[in-house]
């Protein structure tokens, strides 16, 4: 039999046992709550509450997204995470020639204030947590909702959630860029400043190897650019003149869970452990808070099967317990139907479901870290760790993650593990249940979620009407401001959130930016 080998590429034994365990394993695992984390970020973990339960959703107009949200908390959601459409991702309006095509289609349309205002009627901001995943224009997108969550008479104190802002990953494996490197890490590092001010308990970035796992980083990968990119971030807030404990605790970080169960667990122990050490030893930060990686988890989209689909709800069931056992913060399971449409409202329940039989049918919430001194996970762990070590070391080793970006490091190697499991599929070597092994003569009928073409149309109608409405000249000084800040040194969230307050639309303001800061383009490296 062909000894099996991980996702990262360790072989794997048959037996584990002490003498694969070696030296102080007491001092590498830590106390749950304590330096280094290994064992969780929180003393009780899960044993008092479980973990924030979101679900990813967003699709069509505002009002529609607004429906599916109503939805998702009369069924026992805890937290919400949108998902924005790509015209809006790449900060582009709905009536915009190169938004043709795409509008609402795989995320919600969000225009001005007023979509803003739609996507959320009537759901009270001070009392749910929401994840926004908008990256090159995140500070738009938050800015329009704290405005929102003022109409509402909550002040900015008093919200909570996260957006991703996490744009260098785009760089290396999404696409959804706009500006070149460096003005983008001063807007992360404007952000950072501003929500302190602000919003304080807002988490002002996810730094995410999700994205990354999707195009086919091994999990050693998916950590270690990840934090090399979260040491870039560190960098550029340290540079602007931030001290490190005033922004580092508002950091968190977004990944994926496998199928692959031990490995995944033994990946979030190790990246725990290493970021704790990065901290503290690397950035001097003072405050335990400043150490703690605490993270978001999304079932593994690429893992699902157009092909019998109903077996993703046992895939994600599985990916959902190796996050849980890795101790996430926050989960969001996928929906079944997600490799053919977007989710239908039946199956964006059973999604919730799932983790609600995890946290409230099984005892996974009795005890924090029930792996701890396992031989098997505890040696992955060490494993995986040294080699996220080595692998971040690479990157630096070209100076900086944004000049190893530049060079195509990181998307080589990502593109080089994507082919060869790639390869391994088509060989059968590794098994796609219902896909290389276990297939059937004929799938059955699926009616998938369709989103209505007419949405484009509704759209441009709204930007048309909204803009004879406004006060132009008000709207056209605003953004002269924001140019302004942009040029100099100024923190852009103030002239940007005025800007959009006067109902400047989310194009015009990344617009706006564009002409100071220009378009990253790609070199022929990539």
């Amino acid at each position: 039999m062909t000894q099996r080998r991980s996702e990262s590429g360790f072989l794997f034994k048959s037996v584990y046992g002490p003498a694969d365990v070696p030296g102080d394993v007491a001092e590498r695992l830590g106390e749950p709550g304590e330096y280094p984390y290994t064992r969780g970020v929180y003393p009780t973990m899960y044993t008092q509450r479980p973990w924030t339960m979101r679900q990813y959703a967003g699709f069509g107009t505002a009002a529609e997204s607004n429906a599916r949200y109503h939805q998702l908390l009369e069924a026992g959601t805890t937290g919400l995470s949108v998902a924005f459409d790509l015209p809006t991702q790449m900060g582009y309006d709905s009536d915009n020639p190169v938004a043709a095509g795409e509008v609402g289609k795989v995320g919600v349309a969000i225009d001005s204030i007023e979509d803003m205002r739609r996507l959320f009627h009537e759901i009270p901001l001070d009392k749910v947590s929401t994840s926004m995943t908008i990256n090159a224009p995140g500070s738009v997108l938050l800015l329009l909702y704290q405005l929102v969550a003022q109409e509402q008479g909550v002040p900015g104190d008093q919200l909570s959630g996260t957006i991703q802002n996490d744009v260098l990953k785009e760089y290396i494996a999404r696409g959804t860029y706009i500006f070149p490197p460096k003005p983008s890490l001063r807007l992360v590092a404007d952000t950072f400043a501003y929500c302190r001010e602000e919003i304080p308990r807002w988490n002002t970035i996810s730094i995410s190897g999700y994205h990354m796992a999707e195009a086919g980083a091994t999990p050693v990968q998916e950590v270690a650019f990840t934090l090399a990119n979260g040491i870039e971030y560190v960098r550029a807030a340290l540079a602007a003149g931030l001290a490190v404990d005033d922004f580092a605790p508002r950091l968190s970080f977004f990944f994926v869970a496998r199928t692959t169960l031990l490995e995944e667990v033994a990946k979030f122990r190790a990246a725990r452990r290493i970021w704790a050490r990065i901290m503290r030893d690397e950035f001097g930060a003072q405050n335990p808070k400043s150490w703690m990686l605490r993270f978001h988890t999304q079932t593994a989209g690429v893992q699902l099967t157009a092909q019998q689909p109903e077996v993703n709800l046992i895939r994600v069931a599985v990916q959902g317990l190796g996050a849980v056992l890795g101790g996430t913060q926050s989960l969001h399971t996928n929906s079944y139907d997600e490799a053919i449409a977007l989710p239908t409202e039946k199956a964006a329940r059973l999604a919730l479901r799932t983790q609600q039989v995890l946290a409230y049918e099984t005892d996974l919430t009795a005890t924090v870290d029930p792996f701890a001194g396992s031989y098997v996970v505890e040696a992955m762990t060490d494993e995986i760790a040294a080699e996220i070590d080595g692998l971040i070391g690479r990157v630096f080793e070209h100076g900086s993650a944004v000049d190893a970006i530049e060079a195509g490091f990181q998307k080589r190697e990502i593109e080089t593990s994507a082919y060869r499991i790639a390869q391994e599929i088509d060989s059968g070597e590794r098994v796609v249940v219902g896909v290389n092994r276990f297939l059937i003569e004929q799938e059955e009928p699926y009616q998938p979620l369709r989103v209505d073409p007419a949405i484009e149309a509704e759209q441009a109608a709204r930007l048309a009407q909204l803009r004879e409405s406004r006060d132009a000249d008000a709207v056209a000084r605003s953004l002269d401001a924001l140019r302004e800040a942009a040029a100099g040194t100024a923190n852009v969230l103030y002239p940007m959130r005025e800007a959009l307050r006067l109902r400047a639309t989310v194009g015009e303001t990344c617009d706006a930016l564009r002409e100071v800061w220009g378009r990253y383009q790609p070199t022929e490296r990539f």
